[in-house]
């Protein structure tokens, strides 16, 4: 038994309320029935914006990791601190715990995010056919973990409010926290434009 998909049969699907139509392959400027929605076989330019979206995030997350995302400021001096010297500086006070998970938030799967849409990306734009249900299982992941980059952004906030003693020390965020927090945004934009339906369509036309 073959499968036969929604937009070979015609049918598509509103992105903003799921209400799905019937409509004609020649048939432009199409708008949903039910919320006014534009309505579209697949997302728009989705391989130029996610590029263009990843391309910033890769541009934005070398200062991320190079400047310091907290200055620290006392009687004695100021301390600027980033992403890995506080992950080290953790680490040596005992917080294993805080550490590892500030390395896996803040530095592993940032990363990984955007080693993973790369691939994506590369394997869609060379209409790629191997392992389209492991593929999409990939994008799913990164939708799920995706925002939980901003956990590092989270400990940073809790490490100041514990160390604010008054007016004896003060920390804030520096630039490297703004860079880190533009590159969880972008990249998570980047995924929601990425249309994974891409993934199956040189798939569909292999065996079509």
């Amino acid at each position: 038994m073959t499968a036969i998909t929604a937009a070979r049969a015609g049918y598509m699907s509103c992105h903003a309320c799921g209400l799905v139509h019937r409509a004609a392959d020649h048939a432009h400027g199409l708008v949903c029935a039910r919320c006014g929605a534009a309505l579209h076989a697949r997302k728009p330019n989705s391989l130029a914006r996610t590029w263009a979206l990843l391309i910033a995030a890769y541009v934005l997350i070398i200062p991320a990791n190079i400047l310091p995302v907290m200055v620290s400021g006392s009687l004695f001096g100021s301390e600027s601190d980033t992403i890995m010297s506080g992950v080290v500086f953790l680490w040596r006070d005992g917080s294993q715990p805080l550490a590892i998970i500030l390395f896996i938030a803040s530095i592993a799967v940032p990363f990984s995010k955007l080693f993973a849409l790369t691939y994506l990306l590369l394997s869609v734009g060379k209409r790629s056919t191997l392992a389209p249900r492991r593929r999409t299982q990939l994008y799913r992941i990164l939708e799920i973990v995706g925002r939980w980059s901003m956990i590092g952004i989270y400990v940073a906030s809790l490490l100041t409010a514990l160390v604010q003693f008054g007016g004896l020390m003060s920390i804030q965020a520096g630039p490297g926290a703004i860079a880190f927090g533009a590159v969880v945004v972008i990249t998570m934009f980047a995924a929601e434009t990425f249309d994974p339906r891409l993934i199956w369509d040189p798939v569909e036309e292999q065996h079509g």
